[in-house]
């Protein structure tokens, strides 16, 4: 007598099934989409950690649109050509398929479908026999109770995942419960070595190596830095030009003869509209959100790009706008929502961790272009440009300062901080913090440099002791500012923006 199979056989719904056929064609041996010939620096730095497998999960954190998908796609493309089995290979985008069932922990159902249907294998099996398998888990904050699934997947099963999030505070509560099993990439907008490679041009390798902040604390590092900035500085500009005009976002580059009106709209839909209609919805339980309120204070952070408003302010600024009660802490729910999304990022001062008195958040735009878009407001950054509108240069300070910040912001593991102004201490716009250095950095993006006045502020902070700050940096517009004192390293946004 024939002896029944121990478990029933996986079934899902025929949504579902479709979706992930037409998300895998490579399983009936069809082509992965086109994919555009450039790429993203964060498939080296990916494919680098699958290989060194000090970790089975490689977690990739950044906001929408920026590649992440695409880069998926492109590894996929690479690892089908490098002779790994079509069926070997599982991707699921989670923001698009239907007909899951949330209570029924959906990402194992997946995976236990897949190995009856596609591999025709379990995980162990495959791993038994030396066959590599990989899963691609793409915007996966989506999912309820994500990292607990993954967790009891990757403990029993011997697979690499490559799992992407746009949602800074899901993904970061995930890591904590998947300690030892991952290693995180945070991947912001195209940096200037990126934007190059778009339009042919070759500015090197970016500076700062994959996870290499310790040469940061090196005071030779950020003069080699200049010293490279100088010596590419006629394709430097060029490059940075173009960044200046359309900003970080792939698609700005990849369809570079759309004008600039239609991809203000294209970035106004797709990304600071789908944040706000899509992940509006995906809240704290019971918890509601005003879609007006959201986009006010969008709104809000664009208008004080750079700056650390006070919240009591922005509140009273709301209540003028939508004529409702709309209190601080409101504000800060909110503004900490857009920085869950990763529009934004809120840089804190340096006295919370000292546990001193509390200051505001200095806010930080993933892309300047975001600004222009939202606001219908174009401010250039490339120094010719600017000179010709010199009407525009403090507007252009406090959004160079929020590039700087997100420059510093997208390098993993760096932590970044302000020092507010306070009698007797000056404004710095940002310290960095690597072991026990901490690194003053101080924004004056003009072409004229004093070199008394515009360092008064890195110098009283490096000449307090408990700080240990052994040298500080000035960002400026161009290569010309000379600063006598050898502590200090001068160099332009362009320049800084080499380092990724």
């Amino acid at each position: 007598m024939p002896q029944a199979p121990l478990f029933k056989s996986v079934s899902l719904s025929p949504e579902l099934m479709a979706d992930l056929r037409r998300l895998n064609p490579w399983w009936e041996g069809k082509p992965v989409p086109p994919q555009p010939s450039t790429r993203r620096h964060m498939i080296k730095w990916i494919q680098r950690r699958l290989r060194a497998r000090l970790a089975p999960i490689v977690v990739v954190r950044g906001p929408r649109q920026i590649g992440k998908t695409t880069s998926q796609l492109q590894m996929i493309a690479d690892l089908l050509a490098s002779g790994i089995p079509n069926s070997h290979v599982l991707r699921v985008q989670f923001d698009d398929v239907h007909g899951l069932n949330p209570k029924t922990d959906p990402i194992l159902r997946i995976v236990d479908w897949y190995e009856e249907h596609v591999l025709h294998k379990t995980l162990n099996e495959a791993a038994q026999s030396h066959e590599a398998v990989y899963l691609f888990f793409d915007e996966i904050q989506n999912i309820p109770r994500w990292a607990s699934q993954l967790k009891f997947l990757i403990d029993a099963s011997p697979a690499q995942a490559v799992v992407t999030g746009s949602s800074a505070l899901r993904i970061e509560l995930g890591r904590d419960s998947l300690a030892g099993r991952i290693t995180t990439i945070d991947v912001g907008m195209l940096s200037l070595t990126e934007i190059a490679q778009f339009y042919g041009s070759e500015v090197g390798d970016p500076y700062i190596t994959d996870n290499g902040i310790e040469q940061m604390m090196r005071l030779s590092f950020w003069r080699d830095l200049s010293r490279h900035g100088r010596e590419v500085a006629q394709v430097r500009d060029q490059v940075f030009g173009k960044f200046s005009s359309r900003g970080g976002y792939p698609i700005a580059h990849v369809q570079r003869d759309i004008p600039w009106e239609q991809l203000a709209e294209q970035l106004n839909e797709n990304v600071i509209r789908r944040v706000i209609q899509h992940d509006l919805r995906v809240g704290e339980r019971g918890r509601r959100r005003d879609k007006q309120l959201l986009e006010t204070v969008f709104r809000q952070a664009c208008r004080y790009v750079g700056q650390a408003p006070d919240f009591a302010t922005l509140a009273e600024e709301a209540r003028g706008v939508l004529k409702g009660d709309v209190g601080r802490d409101r504000i800060r729910y909110y503004l900490r929502f857009l920085a869950d999304t990763l529009l934004i990022r809120l840089i804190e001062p340096l006295e919370i961790r000292l546990k001193k008195q509390r200051s505001n958040s200095k806010i930080i735009l993933s892309d300047h272009s975001l600004r222009a878009s939202w606001l219908q407001e174009y401010v250039p950054l490339a120094p010719d440009d600017l000179a010709k509108e010199p009407h525009l240069t403090s507007l252009a300070g406090r959004i160079a300062e929020s590039v700087v910040g997100m420059t510093f912001a997208s390098i993993f593991g760096l932590d970044v901080a302000y020092v507010p102004e306070r009698a007797p201490d000056l404004e710095v716009d940002f310290v960095l913090t690597i072991g026990t250095v901490r690194i003053p950095v101080e924004v004056k993006y003009q072409r004229k440099i004093d070199a008394l006045r515009d360092t008064e502020g890195l110098r009283r902070f490096m000449e307090k002791a408990p700080n240990n700050a052994p040298f500080g940096l000035l960002i400026t517009q161009t290569d010309e500012a000379s600063i006598p004192d050898p502590r200090i390293i001068a160099m332009p946004l362009s320049t800084l923006m080499l380092l990724r």
